[in-house]
């Protein structure tokens, strides 16, 4: 006759329940993860491998933010550079138009505005900071208001009070990008026009008809706002190379990125077949051992006693 042990018999199928559990846990979140585990240590002997992964995917990661924000900036600069490029353009036209007609009613008005606009392209902010300011946040570095302000200041350089610290960006392990650009090299040679325009009007108010010593005059500030326009496209163009450097580390990063999430997922990425598998078996072993525990709870000793 065997023996019959209903605390024995208890304990054996309570554990198994508890077993049973545990398995179906372990597949719901490996379905719902769609992970083969949440940690490193799940990961057995490939725990050094993923947190290699981890680590350069993370590297990488932070390189792509910056990379972008660095051509974030670059863009922003090539439209200051855009607008300012535009104020000696249209200022050596508008002296042109002038020139042309023999007459300067409105030249300077039109002048102002063009400064304006020049001032404003050199004090342009992005995110807060200003572009061109060399590390000086706490200021425009373009502090003359108007040509009147220009014309008192003692000397062009005056009228920039930018500092000289050019911001430099690691976008790349050992790449290190200095993108910046100063407002003073930016406008100077632009304000020195404008300052001298000024003088001129100053002495010989720009009114009326254009005699022979002041056409001589304005047409070598017009040459020279060309010149300046020419200067600040240049300067633009190193801003477009820059540009283009950081466009192209971004798809490398993009490259390595994607390269990394491959190697990991091979590492870290279910099987789903296999883990859909394991829950419905979990889900079977689950329910077969609390059946096994609710038949324990209606077997009596009497029944072999019969």
């Amino acid at each position: 006759m065997s023996r019959v042990s209903t605390y024995g018999n208890y304990q054996s199928a309570l554990m198994n329940l508890m077993a049973a559990q545990q398995r179906n846990s372990e597949a719901q979140n490996t379905v719902s993860t769609k992970k083969n585990a949440t940690d490193l240590h799940g990961f057995g002997r490939d725990a050094a491998t993923v947190n290699a992964l981890r680590t350069s995917q993370n590297r990488i990661t932070a390189y792509q933010e910056v990379s972008k924000t660095v051509a974030d900036r670059l863009e922003a600069q090539d439209l200051a550079m855009g607008r300012l490029n535009e104020a000696a353009t249209n200022s050596r036209l508008a002296i042109a138009n002038a020139i042309a007609s023999g007459r300067t009613e409105g030249l300077m008005a039109e002048l102002e505005v063009q400064f304006q606009i020049a001032q404003n392209a050199l004090n342009t902010k992005h995110q807060g900071q200003y572009l061109f300011s060399g590390g000086v946040t706490d200021k425009p570095p373009v502090a003359t208001g108007n040509l009147d302000d220009l014309h008192a200041a003692g000397t062009t350089a005056d009228a920039f009070e930018n500092g000289y610290m050019r911001q430099s960006s690691r976008v790349d392990e050992n790449v290190v990008m200095d993108t910046s650009f100063l407002a003073d090299t930016l406008g100077e040679e632009m304000f020195a026009v404008f300052k001298d325009l000024k003088a001129l009007d100053a002495a010989t108010p720009l009114t009326g008809a254009l005699d022979g010593a002041t056409t001589t005059a304005l047409t070598d500030l017009m040459n020279r706002f060309s010149t300046a326009a020419t200067n600040v496209v240049n300067e633009q163009a190193k801003n477009g190379t820059y540009q283009q450097r950081v466009e192209k580390l971004i798809e490398d990063h993009q490259v390595r990125a994607d390269s990394v999430e491959i190697m990991l997922g091979e590492k870290t990425d279910a099987d789903m077949f296999k883990a859909v598998s394991e829950l419905e078996l979990s889900q079977i072993s689950l329910q077969a051992s609390a059946q096994v525990i609710n038949q324990l709870r209606q077997v009596s000793l009497l029944d072999y006693l019969r």
